[in-house]
């Protein structure tokens, strides 16, 4: 058991991204067979991206499945490199979170605290960590984001039922 105390909870997964060049493969595996559900798509040049956004689950519990291409193959940010291009983690408070983990030596990709594509507050831990802010997700992006009230109550109320 950690003996730190932070003053925020990571409540849950919020979402997995999924890059591949053509994400017409990907909604044949993930929309056709797996039967996600098309819940919007969103397009940013800043980003590179051309993304589906899809979900599985219902409610507070609902996980968002994102399906992006680059715009660009010669751009970056490489949505397609690595094809599991990110984790994202429903935090009960997003800027406490940030500036604690930064006091810690948490390194974040550039942009900070910022509206994300399914319209929440998010920020991106960087996959590395560097001379300065020597932790990052070693190798793996990592997206923090701001839990709804109704999330934050309905993981609070599943985490009191095992308490």
């Amino acid at each position: 058991m950690s003996l730190i105390t932070r003053p925020f909870k990571v409540l849950g997964i919020q979402q997995i991204a999924i890059g591949g060049l053509d994400k017409r493969k990907l909604q044949t595996l993930w929309i056709d067979m797996l039967g996600l559900d098309l819940t919007g798509t969103y397009k940013s040049d800043r980003e590179n991206v051309d993304e589906d956004i899809c979900a599985m689950g219902v409610g507070p519990f609902k996980v968002e499945v994102d399906l992006m291409q680059p715009l660009d193959l010669d751009k970056k940010p490489a949505v397609q490199n690595t094809p599991l291009n990110h984790v994202g983690l429903w935090i009960d408070n997003l800027p406490v979170a940030v500036e604690w983990l930064s006091l810690q030596g948490v390194r974040f990709a550039p942009g900070g605290i910022r509206k994300g594509a399914a319209g929440f507050d998010i920020c991106f831990i960087h996959p590395k960590g560097s001379e300065e802010l020597p932790i990052g997700g070693e190798g793996v992006l990592i997206e923090l984001v701001q839990a709804p009230e109704e999330v934050v109550k309905a993981f609070s109320a599943l985490a009191a039922q095992y308490a």
